[in-house]
């Protein structure tokens, strides 16, 4: 049950984070057809299914489309599930950081 939770995971994932995917669900379907005669017992079928919910949250979280308009403008496609930064480093860049009392780093 697992792997079938996985695997539509990564579907989904996919579904939000491309508008074209067709190469990017034949891949996961290949994928998923060459294991699927593995026992669930086979110690290399729990970390394939790790792997394949760490794809499906990095693309969720971390892949943003973008589409160029008619004016030669990109547009981003930002959904619910984008991971969106602080831009901490950005804020700090060109300074030196201290933590607890000794310098960390600098730009």
């Amino acid at each position: 049950m697992a792997a079938i939770a996985a695997y539509r995971n990564l579907f989904r994932a996919s579904k939000i984070a491309f508008e074209v995917l067709s190469a990017a669900r034949e891949k996961i379907r290949s994928s998923f057809r060459e294991m699927k005669g593995i026992d669930a017992a086979d110690p290399s079928v729990q970390p394939a299914i790790q792997h394949a919910e760490e794809v499906a949250s990095f693309l969720r979280q971390n892949v943003v489309q973008g589409k160029r308009d008619e004016s030669g403008t990109y547009k981003l496609r930002i959904h619910e599930e984008t991971e969106r930064g602080d831009n901490d480093t950005v804020k700090v860049a060109g300074q030196t950081i201290t933590i607890d009392g000794k310098k960390c780093c600098s730009s």
